[in-house]
């Protein structure tokens, strides 16, 4: 298994496919095994690494802060493992953060931007209402089905739900997410925090220059479409996308259509780019 040996975490990755590279970046409490299904669909166009964020699955132990910027400088690192001057970068989450922090500090290596489900102020993303108050406390207590139930909840659209065998379905996306749904890993506080500690918007209008998708989901109760439209509002030039029937877990639930977008967007980038090199 490849690790990359930093001074205050061994960062776990994964290489996989041809083509034009592009970094994978996860969010809250979810390891970059939950980008197989994009991975998969597309290694036939592009190369990918993607990789658990430091504290989190086989990124451990982590001596160093859990903060936004040491995790962007981790991709920045990556990056650097793998030999690539610039890369695609897609995020989800606290991992669309991220990719527009590392678009910030290196704005010459991200060729293009995709922010799924996300934010630009990361307190939107850790806000605390009554309804993730209740979501919180569900995945917590109780039996462990109904720990997973509430982790489905926040994934899935409820007529979604009413439709999949919830037991085959729970451990299907507990092995992409890393572990098994009625459990907590012991860093997602901490990347929560880190989270609603940190804003881009400021600076937002320095990413003119760098293609970006942002898409969001009509059921996302977590990063909601309001979110993502003005995201996309404070990145001139920026395209947005509201997928229906789908929530914060559009990867999963809808890979191949997320698929097909990606790369029909990263592929418009890189013949962008070929042209004007010509």
């Amino acid at each position: 298994m490849p690790y990359l040996k930093r001074t205050e975490v061994d960062l776990y990755y994964e290489l996989a496919g041809q083509g034009a590279p592009v970094l994978w970046i996860q969010g809250v409490g979810v390891c970059g095994e939950c980008w197989r299904p994009q991975v998969s669909g597309l290694e036939s166009r592009f190369q990918s690494l993607l990789f658990d964020n430091r504290g989190m699955g086989k990124s451990l132990p982590c001596r160093g802060p859990i903060n936004i910027e040491a995790m962007a400088d981790d991709a920045r690192a990556l990056m650097d493992a793998a030999g690539w001057g610039s890369a695609h970068v897609v995020g989800h989450s606290m991992g669309g953060v991220i990719a527009q922090q590392l678009a910030l500090d290196c704005p010459n290596r991200v060729r293009s931007l995709s922010l799924l489900c996300t934010f630009a102020r990361g307190k939107e993303g850790g806000r605390l209402t009554l309804w993730t108050l209740w979501m919180g406390l569900r995945t917590r207590l109780g039996t462990r089905r109904m720990r997973r139930r509430a982790f489905l909840e926040m994934l899935l659209p409820e007529q979604h739900l009413a439709k999949e065998n919830e037991a085959e379905l729970a451990d299907r996306i507990g092995r992409l997410v890393g572990r098994d749904l009625a459990d907590q890993p012991q860093v997602l506080m901490k990347q929560v925090s880190a989270l609603a500690a940190h804003d881009c918007s400021p600076r937002l209008r320095e990413l003119a220059s760098i293609p970006t998708l942002v898409v969001s989901a009509v059921h996302d109760p977590i990063a909601l479409p309001r979110y993502g439209r003005m995201l996309a509002d404070a990145i001139p030039g920026a395209r947005y996308e509201l997928l229906q029937d789908a929530s914060h877990g559009l990867t999963i639930q809808h890979a191949e259509r997320v698929n097909q977008m990606l790369g029909k967007f990263l592929e418009t980038v890189e013949i962008a780019g070929a042209t004007k090199v010509l």
